[in-house]
């Protein structure tokens, strides 16, 4: 086995991380042929595939990460991988929508593994600016999966139908799996290993929800991420049928993606010079104000808000969204130093479970017309805002009561 080069290291962990969108994104144009061709009994059935994945993640999340620290980062990859291959050949071959769904659950289960321990592998060789400088290159490949997956799957649906969607999956499992194994040695000694303990991921979860920085920001990711989840499932019927826009929704999705990259690469050069809170805060203030005007445009047109007003809105929301998931996880972690991988995975958990939860709730009541739905959007915003006021304070009472 050879040790892979740096820049190749990178590429590695890019194609690792990028398998969780490529598993979301490609597919989003074919999601209504799969649910007709398989029967789902309800429009908006369909948004349970995109909802399946992330069910999945949120139970891989807890496992893979803490597993990884006592078998290995490779096997625990490998084993992820495995599982992911094996789901989307289960809704490659499905004849029944329940069965894509359960296929989806698995796959979501099997990605879990290389987005949460090759982010291990990167932190095993290097730390500070330098692990930093690495996570900035995986981010930037990360970023253009969005911009550009919904039109290979659009095209892919064309040429071969939705089904080979899922074979390119496995294709993908295979070949990342094959160079981990021959180019990247273990980056996890024998010695530095600790055993799986179910105690300490339960104590740990018991110190994030008694910090209020940690559990405010973890909440606020929650909601924030739950209108994600839920624009994720419902993005598809939106452009392709409430606005006749099927051909051009890879389009349309891929001009918001480049929004939310473009914020995402700026708060990396800003906030060294104006701090996360600061950034992250007037964000949020934005985030809010833009739902607040996507819901009022929506009641004073019926739920169906003509697109030229729309779309600005959309990009000023994707904009402002660069600014809050990094710096709200990177707060969310700051009192958890000590516990770091634990903390992780507990935060990670709970806040995809309530995204889960509060984007299909929302995603539910789509009928059509946007007015139900962004009243749920603008809802959840308010509430990832007050969440992050109430974390604050409890910051500054600490502040207060100890000098530190």
């Amino acid at each position: 086995m050879q040790k892979s080069r740096p820049a190749e290291f990178i590429a590695l962990v890019a194609m690792l991380t990028a398998l969780v969108a490529m598993s979301i994104d490609t597919m989003l144009p074919a999601v209504g042929h799969m649910a007709t061709e398989l029967g789902a009994t309800h429009p908006n059935d369909r948004q349970l595939i995109i909802l399946g994945f992330f069910a999945g993640q949120m139970l891989g999340i807890p496992v893979f990460g803490p597993w990884s620290d006592s078998i290995g980062r490779k096997p625990a990859i490998f084993i992820g991988l495995t599982l992911f291959a094996a789901g989307a050949l289960v809704c490659m071959l499905s004849m029944s929508f329940d069965v894509l769904v359960a296929g989806r659950i698995i796959q979501g289960m099997g990605a879990s593994a290389p987005r949460i321990v090759s982010m291990a592998m990167v932190r095993d060789g290097a730390k500070g600016a330098a692990m930093a400088r690495i996570m900035s290159f995986v981010m930037s490949v990360f970023m253009l999966v969005p911009i550009f997956a919904p039109l290979i799957g659009q095209q892919v649906l064309l040429v071969a139908g939705w089904r080979a969607i899922f074979a390119g999956f496995v294709v993908a499992a295979i070949i990342v799996g094959l160079w981990l194994y021959v180019r990247q040695e273990e980056t996890l000694t024998q010695d530095r290993r600790l055993p799986f303990s179910l105690g300490k991921l339960w104590s740990s979860a018991g110190e994030v929800v008694r910090n209020p920085i940690a559990i405010g920001y973890t909440v606020a990711v929650g909601f924030v991420f739950g209108i994600f989840v839920a624009y994720l499932g419902v993005c598809q019927q939106i452009f392709a049928e409430q606005y006749q826009q099927g051909d051009k929704f890879p389009y349309w999705f891929g001009t918001f993606a480049i929004f939310l990259a473009i914020a995402m690469i700026g708060n990396g050069r800003l906030v060294g010079k104006y701090g996360m809170r600061a950034l992250s805060k007037w964000a949020m203030f934005v985030y809010v104000g833009v739902w607040i005007a996507i819901m009022l445009a929506s009641l004073l047109t019926d739920g169906n808000p003509s697109l030229f007003i729309l779309a600005p809105l959309f990009a000023i929301w994707f904009f402002s969204a660069g600014f809050t998931f990094g710096n709200f996880n990177a707060i969310s972690m700051e009192p958890m130093g000590h516990i770091a991988g634990m903390a992780a995975a507990v935060t990670g958990f709970i806040s995809q479970a309530m995204a889960i939860v509060l984007g299909g709730i929302a995603g539910r009541f789509y009928d059509g017309k946007l007015t139900t739905l962004t009243l749920f959007f603008a809802g959840y915003a308010i509430c990832a805002l007050a969440c992050v006021e109430w974390a604050e304070a409890g910051r500054r009472r600490l502040v207060k009561k100890t000098g530190l």
